[in-house]
């Protein structure tokens, strides 16, 4: 079992940036993919940014260039540093972890923080 717990978000104005946060209650190493997923009114929830074990990223198209997916693994922490934020970005943050094994998967997420962009 992984137990995740976010920090971060909150209001922010069109332009500005945030940070978000999420420990996990394990090794890093031994979670396959940590990501971020959002979800916002009306939508299905969708993948923001995700991090492999072995340190690969990648990210949703509308996100490119403006945020970063990050670890510490010292700390059991990701991050996942949002700039040139646009209203768009508005939704609520998910942290997931997937964790893949011969015997099964198991899925994850944190209690979700809200981002609102706003002026």
């Amino acid at each position: 079992q992984v137990l995740l717990v976010q920090s971060g978000g909150g209001l922010v104005q069109p332009g500005g940036s945030l940070r978000l946060s999420c420990v996990a209650s394990r090794d890093l190493f031994s979670i396959d993919v940590m990501g971020w997923y959002r979800q916002a009114p009306g939508k299905q929830r969708e993948l923001v940014a995700a991090i492999t074990s072995g340190g690969s990223t990648n990210y949703a198209d509308s996100v490119k260039g403006r945020f970063t997916i990050s670890r510490d693994t010292a700390k059991n922490t990701v991050y996942l540093l949002m700039n040139s934020l646009k209203p768009e970005d508005t939704a609520v943050y998910y942290c997931n972890a997937d964790l893949h094994r011969r015997v099964g998967s198991w899925t994850y997420w944190g209690q979700g923080t809200q981002v609102t962009v706003s002026s």
